[in-house]
């Protein structure tokens, strides 16, 4: 399906055939706020989930290490996301994401708008076990991309969302803790008046501890128009 490569701090890299991608949704730590953004979404037209949070499956070949996304028009965006990635041996793994997302598609079905883009993965990760003491504190940013303007659009830290601990004990319960699983995160609020539909997508997860980074950065390109 997909072939990932995640190089970890002490240089060594794993590799990752993906075999099942499945994306949380409304996945904040206080259901009380999601249940607020599910009412705010709904006067947008998006359908709401039948329960909170919710997982997604997405095709495989949609996890992708890539600098370049195309879209087939202006209405789609990044969102800031972690990932946890099963390596062989059941070795855990956690690095940044950003799932793009088609947002005239998001009204007609949240599941269909996210197969309709990539789930993008940075290049490198850490080891869950090496951070997950402190995962609260860990930040999560994004910025996107206007001609030559950059802007800051999320800040936050993964304290606002369900921990990895949670969803590994998801995947376990359904029997999907496996080599080649990614599971991607749901995401934290973006700043309002910032234009998500942009050019350029760049997401960061921090570690304050050891001043450590983890980063992707991918261009938007229209799609050429259909012929016929």
């Amino acid at each position: 399906m997909a072939v990932l490569t995640f190089e970890l701090p002490d240089g060594s890299t794993r590799e990752v055939d993906v075999v099942q991608v499945l994306n949380a949704g409304y996945a904040g730590r206080s259901q009380a706020d999601v249940a607020a953004h599910v009412a705010e979404l709904a006067e947008l037209g998006v359908p709401g989930p039948s329960v909170t949070p919710a997982l997604y499956p997405v095709s495989p070949y949609l996890a992708q290490q890539t600098d370049r996304v195309l879209a087939q028009h202006a209405r789609t965006s990044g969102e800031a996301e972690w990932a946890l990635v099963v390596a062989a041996g059941g070795e855990l793994l956690l690095t940044a994401a950003c799932d793009h997302t088609d947002r005239d598609l998001e009204v007609h079905g949240v599941a269909w708008s996210k197969n309709a883009g990539p789930d993008v993965l940075a290049r490198r990760a850490w080891l869950l076990a090496d951070v997950e003491t402190r995962i609260d504190e860990l930040t999560l940013r994004a910025w996107v991309t206007h001609g030559d303007q950059r802007t800051e659009i999320q800040h936050g830290t993964l304290a606002e969302l369900l921990t990895p601990a949670y969803w590994v004990d998801v995947l376990r319960s359904r029997g999907a803790l496996t080599p080649g699983t990614v599971l991607v995160s749901g995401t934290i609020p973006m700043a309002p008046g910032v234009d998500q539909f942009a050019r350029g997508w760049s997401v960061e997860l921090g570690d304050p501890v050891t001043g450590d980074t983890i980063r992707l950065d991918y261009d938007v390109q229209p799609m050429p128009a259909p012929i016929g």
